[in-house]
């Protein structure tokens, strides 16, 4: 069953494979400026919002049917290339439009015989990326 995706890359869940995400936190902040003002109190003034961020981490194991390199190249390709790709978790699109990787960190947990990476944590950071 497919619980969502970040692009093409898809985490799902059945008997042949699994792809999960977890440890998900989504934030947002808005900006102010302050005017000093000559011997009263500053003025504030609400300026905007920032572009929300999200992140999480993806689970992804050789034995459970991921390719963890496979799937580390399409979010290196999507971080390193600056494309803005739709995210879906559930049944739920996430933003107003679309995301992009600002970063990623891998933390290897088991390598094959050869030496492969059979086992890896992925953490990912997103930030929100708008339509003009």
């Amino acid at each position: 069953m497919v619980v969502g995706c970040l692009g093409e890359i898809v985490f799902q869940v059945s008997d042949e494979i699994v792809k999960t995400i977890n440890n998900m936190q989504w934030s947002g902040s808005v900006r102010f400026a302050t005017h000093q003002r000559h011997l009263q109190n500053a003025l504030t003034e609400f300026t905007g919002v920032d572009p929300d961020k999200m992140s999480f981490d993806i689970d992804l194991v050789e034995e459970l049917g991921a390719d963890p390199m496979v799937e580390m190249v399409k979010l290196w390709e999507y971080e390193r290339a600056g494309e803005a790709v739709p995210l879906v978790i559930g049944e739920k699109a996430y933003g107003k439009y679309r995301w992009t990787i600002l970063s990623h960190k891998m933390k290897t947990k088991a390598h094959d015989y050869k030496g492969s990476v059979s086992c890896v944590t992925v953490s990912v950071n997103l930030q929100e990326y708008l339509e003009r």
